[in-house]
């Protein structure tokens, strides 16, 4: 069967706060996206909500958590974005619940955004694999952050003590990679951008080992969502309306 095209998503917004679990999430497929929306002058904020200190299965925990965090911020210049904000929640066993809802909350309210991007929740991904437990987590959390932020009544120190006002803004969650993606962006003037910024996690790409080239598997994926889009490069994602 023959998949459906994808239409472009809206660009009519000026600033987006993307919430992931790790340093590294946005750069697996979706970096040339962001290079592409700031280069149009729009503010984007990166809010990690581990430090990745988990994923070099050689480098310890200690170690390792400064040096993504390093390289995640090379990461964000190379697409334009100056704001990352590292929350140092335990990477590999993240949990949904009150607590990250609340601190993702905490940042909604704080960077007001109009579009917010997180991790895919789905059990999978686009084009098949199991996803895994922090992306889950941090992404339902995010869904319902979205919500508890437009709520003065829902974590109201946040608002009396805290300073910080309720915002019910966001017009659009989005979700990359998810396997129900409904909409794309069109990559193709930012792809190097994307490639540049993936590779900036040196450590971490690294340390996965084997021979697998994820840059080219990255600029595959791109490829083929571009046909669907009738553009040479696309990024595909859901789009949920909170």
């Amino acid at each position: 069967m023959s998949t459906p095209p994808l239409p472009h998503v809206t660009e009519d917004w000026d600033r987006a706060l993307a919430v992931v679990a790790h340093p590294d999430d946005m750069e697996f497929g979706f970096a040339a996206a962001v290079a592409r929306w700031t280069g149009q002058g729009k503010q984007i904020t990166y809010c990690m909500v581990t430090s990745g200190e988990a994923g070099i299965d050689g480098i310890e925990p200690g170690e390792a958590g400064p040096l993504r965090e390093a390289e995640q911020v090379e990461a964000c210049r190379i697409v334009g974005v100056a704001d990352v904000v590292f929350l140092r929640e335990p990477d590999g066993v993240l949990e949904y619940g009150l607590h990250l809802r609340r601190r993702i909350a905490h940042q909604i309210r704080r960077h007001r955004p109009q579009i917010v991007i997180t991790n895919n929740f789905r059990e999978s991904w686009m084009g098949g694999g199991l996803n895994q437990a922090d992306h889950i987590a941090t992404g339902q959390a995010t869904l319902d952050a979205v919500r508890d932020a437009g709520n003065r009544w829902v974590f109201p120190d946040q608002v009396s003590e805290g300073g910080l006002q309720p915002w019910d803004g966001v017009r659009q969650v989005w979700l990359p990679g998810s396997p129900q993606e409904n909409h794309g962006v069109d990559v193709s003037e930012t792809m190097d951008d994307g490639d540049a910024s993936l590779r900036a996690h040196r450590a971490y790409l690294e340390g996965l080992g084997g021979d697998f080239d994820f840059p080219a598997m990255i600029q595959q994926n791109a490829r083929a969502t571009g046909e669907r889009m009738g553009v040479a490069f696309g990024a595909g994602l859901e789009v949920l309306e909170p």
